[in-house]
């Protein structure tokens, strides 16, 4: 379901498990790689990925939250609003550089997820990046409309939330969306270039991390009130 690997101060967590849609094991599985990243030392540098050529993640998985009990393996569905999102909080403070190396569509969830990376590079070529709660009758949370806001450049907020837009990678570029677009062959040798600049700083964890949490936590600096981190991690406190 997830790979790691490590190569010098790189690692890369491959996504494996198809469409990567998004539930409780899943989750579960991607908090505990992690766990193992932070738990390194010195500098160091995270990328995401797929090993899916379609798909980097299609969001959350619809099949199982509709009928649970013919997907038991994918978890319980009652706690997975709360770790999902803590989880989005955890990586958008996560203490060393992130890079989302955008290798096929991610929509909904896996959209959320990109964005809550440092930089994003997306393939040129083919897939779309979509914020689509609209299409299928959705109201976006609260906190992932912050989110989206701290992430996404005025300009394209609005077409991207309301009307669930589906930017493709020149587009996204083109508005500030992901920061580099690259053909399917290079885009993770891409990353691994930007990855290993951006490495060095990691060497002090706390600062890297504590800068994030003054950003997006609470009372956050982007805009005065909670930031996006803040919100999810405290989901109960707000309506959807």
């Amino acid at each position: 379901m997830i790979n790691l690997e490590k190569h010098e101060d790189i690692f890369t967590l491959t996504m494996d498990a198809g469409e990567n849609r998004w539930n409780t094991t899943f989750v579960r599985e991607i908090a505990a790689a992690l766990d193992e990243v932070e738990a390194s030392d010195g500098p160091a540098a995270l990328i995401t990925t797929s090993s899916s050529e379609k798909f980097y993640s299609n969001g959350l998985d619809l099949e199982w939250m509709q009928a649970p009990e013919a997907h038991p393996d994918a978890g319980d569905t009652g706690v997975f609003g709360d770790e999902f999102m803590k989880l989005m909080s955890r990586l958008i403070t996560f203490p060393m550089p992130t890079i989302a190396a955008i290798n096929g569509h991610a929509f909904g969830a896996g959209f959320m997820a990109a964005l809550c990376h440092d930089a994003r590079i997306m393939r040129s070529d083919r897939g779309f990046i979509c914020a689509n709660e609209m299409q299928i009758g959705i109201r976006i949370p609260i906190p992932e409309l912050a989110l989206f806001r701290h992430k996404i450049p005025m300009n394209a907020f609005f077409e991207t939330v309301q009307l669930a837009r589906r930017w493709t990678g020149p587009d996204a570029q083109s508005v500030g969306i992901v920061q580099q677009i690259a053909d399917t062959d290079s885009l993770l040798s891409q990353a691994q270039a930007r990855a290993a600049e951006l490495a060095p700083l990691a060497a002090n964890r706390a600062n890297y991390g504590g800068q994030k949490e003054r950003i997006y936590g609470e009372n956050s600096a982007i805009e005065g009130a909670h930031g996006a981190a803040y919100l999810l991690r405290n989901l109960d406190k707000y309506s959807h």
